[in-house]
């Protein structure tokens, strides 16, 4: 986790903009709490609100293309009413022509009577080509019906399922506030001290679990980027400053999923749009083989995301209350990596 937390007094802000019902007020700091359970507490609030956030954008992402498969369904159902209309209006001209005929005689009679028997084999033909051209018709219209039935099952499914995902959202949308309020009510119990001094805590454990991965030989040594990756770390970095907003995929804020999908969307790679489908579609890869570009994923839920630049950093939107910013890469626990395209590296500048 990365930022400094007195800067995080915003998210009273924001969370106020966001609760739904009055917070209820906040509780005197508890004395006997240390700074460790504080910063614990604060991580843990954090790390629920990601978890609601992703949430939400998974959905909010099912729910756009969900929107769009209606609109398709709907499109293709008018087409379907329209070829069904052209077809009954074809088999009732076939039906009058049928009866304005019923009184004549039939083509066998015809024959038998006709002093020119080729004229009669000829208007047998026709006869003959009008009952087939009536089968088809009929075959036309029975085929139109079914497929309007089957097209209008199929729009009223796709729009209780988006009915049912906008319910799904609004509940997550909820369940992103009450994070927020919950992380606002701690803010507001700590007094400046405690702030400053969960803020040196904080910074010890990021330096702390970086210099392991050093240990460890974890970190990658300096590669250079692919193309695409070199456009995406481009992009990235020039959001610097920008505010983390839940749910938001620029220009004006981002999430830690906004900021990578957008990234590489502006690449020309199109990536997936929370940090948990960006974990599990693409293709992982070792901490040491880390390029610039790659996104590192962290927490075993895989609920944070963020874009490594090199030397050993990543560029990311860290959490609500902070702006987008350059962090360790150990800024918080790492699940693992993964790179949104397999394109060669450039060549070293």
């Amino acid at each position: 986790m990365s930022g400094t937390l007195p800067r995080l007094a915003c998210t009273a802000a924001l969370a106020a903009q966001a609760v739904l019902v009055p917070a209820p007020a906040a509780a005197a700091p508890d004395p006997q709490r240390s700074v460790a359970q504080l910063l614990t507490d604060l991580q843990q609030l954090y790390r629920q609100a990601e978890q609601a956030t992703e949430s939400y954008d998974a959905t909010a992402e099912k729910l756009q293309r969900q929107r769009a498969e209606v609109s398709r369904l709907d499109g293709e159902l008018a087409r379907a009413r329209l070829a069904l209309q052209d077809g009954r209006t074809d088999a009732g001209r076939l039906a009058r022509r049928q009866y304005q005929s019923a009184g004549g005689l039939g083509p066998y009679v015809r024959l038998l009577l006709s002093p020119d028997p080729q004229t009669a084999l000829d208007e047998g033909h026709v006869v003959g080509e009008m009952a087939r051209e009536q089968v088809r018709t009929v075959a036309r219209l029975t085929a139109a019906e079914r497929h309007e039935d089957s097209l209008a099952r199929a729009a009223r499914k796709a729009l209780d399922t988006r009915l049912t995902l906008a319910g799904r959202q609004r509940r997550q949308r909820d369940d992103v506030h009450t994070r927020l309020a919950d992380v606002e009510r701690l803010l507001a119990s700590l007094t400046p001290a405690q702030l400053a001094a969960i803020t040196v805590l904080e910074q010890q454990g990021v330096t702390a679990a970086q210099q392991q991965l050093v240990t460890a030989g974890a970190l990658p040594t300096d590669r250079p980027a692919s193309t695409g990756g070199d456009r995406a770390v481009h992009y990235a970095m020039g959001q610097l400053g920008k505010p983390y907003v839940w749910g938001a995929q620029g220009p004006d804020a981002y999430d830690c999923s906004g900021l990578t999908s957008q990234a590489w969307d502006h690449a020309g790679t199109p990536i997936p749009r929370t940090s948990q489908e960006q974990w599990r579609r693409l293709k992982r890869i070792p901490l040491g083989a880390l390029r610039p570009g790659d996104l590192v994923v962290y927490f075993p839920e895989a609920t944070h995301v963020a874009m490594y630049v090199g030397d050993g950093k990543v560029v990311q939107a860290p959490r609500p209350g902070a702006d987008v910013e350059v962090s360790p890469l150990a800024s918080a626990p790492v699940l693992g990596a993964v790179r949104p395209d397999q394109a060669p590296e450039t060549e070293a500048r």
